[in-house]
């Protein structure tokens, strides 16, 4: 399994919120995060992890370039307007067969993304497995409609009758990169908006439920997602 980390955002709200050392690098019980990713990646037996940040963190750049893996590490540097536009960059790794691309501040239990990617793997009908959780605390948070198979039927920004939203972890096949270089070709942005065209493009997404997944986008949410790691 090929594995990304879009590890590219500016996290300004954490900066202005007091947090000196730039997202990737913030340390969730001792251990940073686009490091505990890495490891629970090579945990799952990644056979290649690729890796996108920003011209302006030269302290992450600086990190990840002095990283000593045993599986092949693709590093790009460069700043893009959205993590869509991220993927895009990242794609060329990950043309081989299926993968799994996730956000550096996606923070999540080892034993349920273990459990996720067997599944994934085991899957042999599905296009993609999309992580979602029932548990919401996010500030647009992006509904998943699934049908009684698990199969994803769309995603929506609002919903009053669904259970799930996107966990922000994507199990993908090489399928997905053509739904996503039509979607820069026609001026699409926002990852969203790629899950939506993949659900019009037919793609058989299946939907994986997560008992909780916490993104870290505030001073404060570094506590909780310590205290959920521990819990």
């Amino acid at each position: 399994m090929n594995y990304a980390i879009i590890a590219a955002g500016e996290g300004s709200r954490l900066a202005q919120e007091g947090v000196a050392l730039p997202k990737p690098l913030v340390k969730l019980n001792g251990k940073e995060m686009i490091r505990r990713l890495i490891d629970i990646f090579l945990a799952n037996d990644a056979s290649s992890i690729s890796i996108i940040v920003n011209e302006q963190m030269t302290q992450v750049q600086e990190y990840v370039s002095g990283l000593k893996l045993d599986v092949p590490l693709n590093i790009v540097v460069k700043s893009t307007p959205s993590s869509m536009h991220s993927f895009f960059e990242l794609c060329d790794f990950l043309r081989d067969g299926k993968f799994c691309l996730t956000t550096v501040d996606t923070i999540f239990k080892e034993d349920e993304f273990s459990k996720y990617i067997q599944a994934f793997i085991a899957d042999k009908d599905a296009d993609g497995m999309m992580a979602v959780t029932d548990y919401i605390d996010d500030e647009k948070p992006l509904y998943v409609g699934v049908n009684n198979d698990m199969k994803i039927t769309g995603f929506l920004d609002s919903c009053d009758n669904c259970k799930y939203i996107s966990g922000g972890i994507y199990g993908l096949t090489p399928k997905a990169i053509k739904t996503l270089e039509d979607c820069l070709n026609t001026g699409q942005s926002r990852m969203r908006n790629f899950q939506r065209q993949l659900v019009s493009d037919k793609l058989n997404l299946k939907a994986f439920p997560f008992a909780k997944i916490v993104d870290v986008d505030h001073a404060e949410d570094i506590i909780k997602a310590e205290q959920f790691l521990k819990s």
